[in-house]
């Protein structure tokens, strides 16, 4: 028989409500339809290497979700940069010292848990504010030292999942100068924030003290492709460069002043916040950024809508609500640093 999510499976429907009630599991709904992805992958797919794939691949997710969810909390910043970097240099002293004003301003830090910038992020907040998102290499990279005996450490096998958990549970994300890992981080979160696919973070690039790493890429960015059209001017909203670790910090902690959270219900943009706006600022950033609502909607100034039940501890913020045009995501980034002004 063939396994469905809208029609009746029989006896398997009946199996898997009994498993999920002996069980006890919270959200039963989506636990059964994970059961039954399960099956009829079972059914699908007789190749072992992608059932392998995806058991993996739910173990560790399941794992990662385990691992954070006592802190949720707590803002994260996630830290990316070269594990080369050594111990002596500027760069990982720079790094040191930003994260440690990073725990200072409450938030915790997230780093690849190998060596150079990684070890230096988490060596500045500390084991105990720190966590290790490492991945199995073939050449075999240990956790660096001030995470080896820490329980806040997680080991992929697969990169996509680590980079889930980089991103997941990041309130923003700090890069220093690295290799291709790097690189690949930085364009992956740009790409991630400008789609639309992850909410707006500060993304904050940090460079040497010569300039002579980001401001590259910046120039890159500049001459052929924004000259060809290949990206557009409002897309350098998605970041900031710096070569003050303390601006850094600034930049992220500024972030949110006012704004704190957004999520969409149907074609509504939430936008949440830590404290309400007055009836002028509210109509400043209407005048400031027409372009980001579609025509005929209007800035308000809500309570919460009645799909966010699902969310009972944001409940008494105060919202921001429009509908958002689902492209101009730079613009959106731009309106919540205005907002931050207020």
């Amino acid at each position: 028989m063939g396994i469905h999510f809208k029609q009746p499976n029989g006896r398997v429907d009946e199996l898997v409500e009994e498993l999920v009630r002996i069980a006890g599991v919270h959200h039963p709904g989506i636990i059964r339809e994970m059961i039954l992805s399960a099956l009829a992958a079972g059914q699908d797919i007789d190749y072992l290497a992608d059932l392998k794939l995806m058991r993996t691949t739910l173990k560790e997710m399941s794992f990662t979700n385990r691992l954070f969810g006592g802190y949720r909390h707590r803002k994260k910043v996630t830290i990316f940069g070269s594990a080369r970097t050594t111990s002596d240099s500027p760069l990982y002293r720079k790094c040191v010292n930003f994260a440690r004003l990073l725990v200072d301003k409450g938030y915790m830090v997230i780093t690849g848990g190998g060596g150079g910038i990684m070890q230096a992020g988490n060596e500045g907040a500390g084991a105990e504010n720190s966590f290790a998102v490492n991945i199995r290499l073939p050449h075999e990279q240990e956790t660096n030292p001030v995470m080896s005996e820490s329980q806040n450490v997680i080991t992929y096998k697969y990169f996509f999942n680590r980079k889930v958990a980089f991103l997941k549970e990041a309130a923003a994300v700090a890069l220093f100068p690295g290799g291709f890992g790097t690189l690949d981080e930085a364009m992956e979160t740009l790409t991630l924030i400008q789609t639309g696919k992850n909410p707006p973070i500060p993304l904050v690039l940090i460079d040497d003290e010569e300039g002579d790493y980001w401001e590259r890429v910046l120039s890159f960015m500049k001459d052929p492709l924004l000259k060809r059209g290949l990206i557009s001017g409002e897309d350098f909203s998605l970041f900031s460069i710096t070569r003050d670790p303390a601006e850094a910090a600034a930049i992220i902690d500024s972030f949110y002043r006012v704004y704190h959270s957004m999520r969409f219900v149907g074609k509504t943009l939430v936008i949440r916040l830590n404290k309400a706006l007055s009836r002028e600022q509210v109509e400043t950033l209407e005048s400031e950024f027409p372009e980001i609502k579609e025509p005929e909607s209007r800035l308000q100034q809500t309570g919460p809508l009645p799909a966010e039940k699902d969310q009972p501890d944001l409940l008494p913020l105060p919202r921001l609500t429009f509908e958002f045009n689902r492209r101009s995501y730079g613009l959106l980034l731009a309106f919540i640093r205005r907002l931050n002004t207020f």
